[in-house]
């Protein structure tokens, strides 16, 4: 352990490789596949969307719904591209948003592109280096172009950190493969990197690659990669682990290896060998054989129908004229390397597909692709040293970067843990566990609409995981329960198979609910509630699902005891008034969910009658719509496009939705703004003082007065001495394993504590402008006192507390403007104000913070922006 004081940035989010993103294709369902009459699906217009990708959550959902509230969401679907070939460039533009690992989310804001990498490497090129071992760089910030890297230096560091720390977590066979490595020359430990940050599935053209600034010889490294190398036998056990179908395809180590593959070796069909080829080579060659399409898709889809209709050798089909003699005579000419790799058809006709192969092989020239078993095990290494799956080439890079920053970190004690994993076997099952999370994901989510076969699989899969889950609970209770001290638990538990198999037995719900399994439903709720381990960020989601099912559902399913079916339903409901009372009570279900359960209750004691004094009050939480105004100012309308006769259409007379509109400020001297910019000038004229910063006030507010509990020590979230943040912030965990210092916090808050405390961590962390998470230092203290002093300490502590239980999904969606005004006697009132030009509306995440906002008694107003005057440029 050590103490950490040092010096920080600030990170941008980069493009991330694609290698080690599972990622999907969407399949259209076609009109011969009967696809609608398969199994009955809700509605287009009923169809719930969701704020979050990874949530299916149902706030506001109508009774009638009984699917929406475990309706997965749609997440943008993605194709595979068939070969790097498309592209010259390192690295592909990503497509999907990048999401960050958990500890580069707390790692400073840094530079850490491509030219930051080089400016860096470049002005230490010509300096001395008196130590040229990896700690020696690290410690002396010193790279010499051509013998050494930062990816190669950071991809060794956390080989090294994982060996040194959690080597048990690897067996023979493994560890022979990472001895080789480090045996391998540096250029060839350099290209396998760089490929390994890239399309790592696919195959790359050696004479393409592109790195001979750095590479003086690419072919002779790559000739150390396909080197074979043998491996004894492991001692491990094959596992099998629930729900999963087999281990990926040649991801296991036996007898022998190599770090990647040569093409002639592997390439052996025409659709390997066609994906190598770019758009123009593939219409010379489609030339030739006298195939037409119109992009490389179509190309090739053709040229594949003509290579498995036809036959012959060469390019040329069998004529009448031919006898069979002459096709004998042909075939005898052929070289023999070429018979022994073609297929021989019925008749004597030799498949032309060996021969294209050979074509395009010779076109393209040596290729390389990383083997799987090697690939994996380095995958895994990197599962271990991130903690993630989700790390990218800015993952590898941002440790080294934030350690060379000048940059000044709040001080708090670093510890790794080596007991993330408890044995192989744990990490294997948990890796395991990840890729059938993946299975039930890209069925749900990733495929269009869900078939019935593919709800099947689902509620199999969910079937196989669930008594593996249940043993996992009881074992992960009993550690709760002798061994994890308060709160250490919390976090280490994100990394045991059943935290994974919780989200799955979650998304399990929905084929449930499909297929009017009710009770079973109904059944997996109480046990997911009964549970406290895993997944506490959706309790107020299985309290919600709950109290539908009671309220409209279980009556019918459950025996009534000699009831009426009207006494029968009021006693479900009368069940279901108690779950919503348990949800508002349960410290663990979130602030979010409150609003929807209070609704509840409302509705069920309206139905039960219950008398008027023994209903519950909730008018301090008075669910109004927000209150609407409406600023009238001056648009400008630039000139999008002409139709053809040079006139302009009538749809660009109003903006499109979503699109940002450009304003004049009439107040603030007449120039360009944007709308939120006019409507704040129109607050300030109606004395109220304000920031466009939609969430940065509330995380400044957060950071200084959460500050001390953010640094607190707990074992394992501080892992670098480059963090701003803990690793858990951005988790579930955050919150129930500092659940007694927070609750503290925010009873200080309520009670008026916020002025002092947001005092003393100015004055603690001011002068160095130490970088903590949330915090901009732009801000000054004599607004951020006012703020706080206009602040109601309720109000206060509930945003507050919003941002403890969900601190990374609650960071959109505040409202756009943040404005106060003192009162004059060491008071005042603050406000939100969302705004909206014409055609825009509410997002799920603002209609949230909304009713948060509202339910703690602060003002918000919905801002609308209406165009006076319209000037067209």
């Amino acid at each position: 352990m050590a103490i950490s004081s040092g010096k920080q940035t600030v990170l941008q989010m980069q493009r991330s490789s694609s290698h080690n993103r599972m990622l999907g294709r969407r399949i259209p369902h076609p009109p011969s596949t009967n696809f609608d009459l398969d199994f009955d699906s809700p509605s287009a217009k009923r169809v719930k969307r969701h704020e979050s990708p990874d949530s299916s959550l149902s706030r506001g959902a109508s009774d009638e719904e009984d699917i929406r509230a475990v309706s997965p969401p749609r997440q943008r679907p993605r194709e595979i591209p068939d070969s790097e070939a498309e592209t010259d460039e390192d690295e592909e533009p990503s497509l999907l948003p990048v999401r960050k690992t958990e500890l580069e989310s707390a790692l400073p804001q840094i530079k850490t592109d491509k030219e930051a990498i080089a400016e860096y490497e470049a002005t230490r090129a010509a300096e001395e280096v008196t130590s040229t071992d990896l700690h020696g760089r690290l410690g002396q910030r010193k790279w010499v172009h051509g013998k050494s890297s930062i990816y190669v230096d950071a991809f060794n560091l956390a080989l090294e950190t994982v060996l040194e720390d959690e080597g048990h977590l690897f067996d023979e066979a493994e560890t022979v493969v990472f001895e080789q490595w480090r045996n391998l020359s540096y250029e060839a430990q350099y290209l396998y990197v760089r490929l390994f940050l890239r399309k790592t599935a696919a195959w790359h053209r050696i004479n393409r690659l592109g790195y001979y600034g750095d590479i003086a010889d690419i072919p002779a490294a790559a000739a150390d990669l396909f080197k074979n190398h043998a491996l004894p036998e492991s001692s491990a056990v094959l596992q099998v682990n629930p729900g999963e179908l087999e281990p990926p395809v040649d991801s296991l180590l036996a007898g022998s290896f190599t770090f990647a593959d040569r093409s002639t070796d592997h390439i052996t069909t025409l659709e390997e060998a066609s994906s190598l080829l770019k758009l123009g080579e593939l219409k010379a060659i489609a030339k030739d054989a006298k195939v037409q399409g119109k992009n490389k898709k179509e190309l090739l889809q053709a040229f594949r129908r003509t290579s498995q209709r036809q036959s012959g050798i060469g390019w040329g089909g069998l004529k009448r004229s031919e006898t069979e003699e002459s096709v004998k005579s042909d075939v005898a000419s052929i070289d023999q390397d070429e018979i022994s790799e073609c297929s021989v058809r019925p008749g004597g006709a030799i498949n032309r597909d060996s021969h294209f192969v050979r074509k395009i092989l010779a076109d393209t020239g040596p290729c390389i692709r990383l083997s799987a078993a090697p690939l994996k095990l380095f995958e895994r290494v990197h599962l271990v040293f991130y903690r993630s799956t989700e790390w990218s080439e800015k993952s590898l890079t941002t440790i080294i970067l934030a350690r060379i920053s000048r940059r000044i970190f709040p001080e708090y004690i670093v510890s790794r843990s080596t007991n993330i994993f408890e044995s192989r076997s744990a990490l294997l099952e948990f890796e395991a566990s990840i890729r059938t999370q993946f299975r039930v994901d890209s069925i749900l989510e990733m495929n269009g609409t869900v078939t019935k076969d593919g709800l099947e699989k689902v509620k199999r899969i969910f079937e196989e995981v669930y008594p593996r889950w249940k043993v996992i609970v009881a074992e992960e209770q009993l550690k709760e329960d002798r061994v994890y001290e308060t709160g250490e638990g919390a976090y280490l538990r994100r990394f045991s198979p059943a935290w994974v198999y919780t989200r799955i037995i979650h998304k399990g719900l929905y084929p449930l609910a499909r297929f009017k399994e009710h009770k079973r439903e109904h059944q997996l709720l109480v046990e997911l509630l009964a549970q406290h381990l895993f997944h506490e960020a959706r309790r107020g989601a299985w309290y919600q699902r709950k109290a539908l099912l009671e309220e409209h559902y279980m009556w019918a399913l459950e025996s009534s005891d000699g009831r009426s079916d009207e006494v029968q339903k009021k006693y479900w409901k009368r069940i279901a008034l108690l779950t919503c009372e348990e949800g508002l009570q349960d410290r663990e279900c979130h602030l979010i969910y409150h609003y929807d359960l209070q609704k509840r209750v409302v509705k069920l004691e309206k139905a039960l009658k219950v008398p008027k004094r023994q209903q519950h009050d909730f008018g301090h939480v008075t669910l109004v719509k927000p209150f609407e105004c409406y600023v009238e100012g001056i648009r400008i309308e630039r000139d999008r496009s002409l139709s053809r006769n040079r006139t302009r259409r009538a749809s660009d007379a109003v903006p499109r939705r979503g699109g940002k509109t450009i304003w004049v400020d009439e107040r603030e001297g007449g120039g360009e703004c944007s709308v939120e910019a006019m409507c704040l000038s129109w607050y300030r004229d109606q004395g109220w003082k304000g920031y466009h910063s939609e969430g940065g006030i509330v995380r400044t507010l957060f950071g200084h007065l959460f500050s001390d509990i953010l640094f607190t020590y707990l074992p394992n979230v501080f892992q670098t001495p480059y963090q701003t943040s803990p690793l858990d912030l951005h988790t579930d965990a955050f919150f129930p394993a500092r659940h007694s210092l927070i609750a503290h916090r925010l009873a200080a808050l309520a009670n008026g504590d916020g002025p002092a405390l947001l005092l003393a961590s100015y004055d603690r962390h001011a002068a160095d402008k130490t970088c903590i998470v949330g915090i901009d230092w732009a801000y000054p203290l004599d607004d951020l006192q006012q703020i706080v002093r206009c602040f109601r300490g309720e109000a206060l502590s509930a945003v507050c507390m919003v941002m403890a239980q969900e601190y990374a999904q609650r960071g959109g969606g505040v409202p756009d403007l943040f404005l106060w005004r003192e009162d004059g006697r060491g008071g005042g009132e603050v406000c939100f104000a969302e705004v909206k030009s014409e055609n825009d509306r509410l997002s799920d995440t603002q209609r949230l913070w909304i009713n948060v906002l509202m339910g703690a008694g602060v003002r918000v107003e919905l801002c609308n922006a209406v165009a006076r005057e319209v000037r067209r440029e």
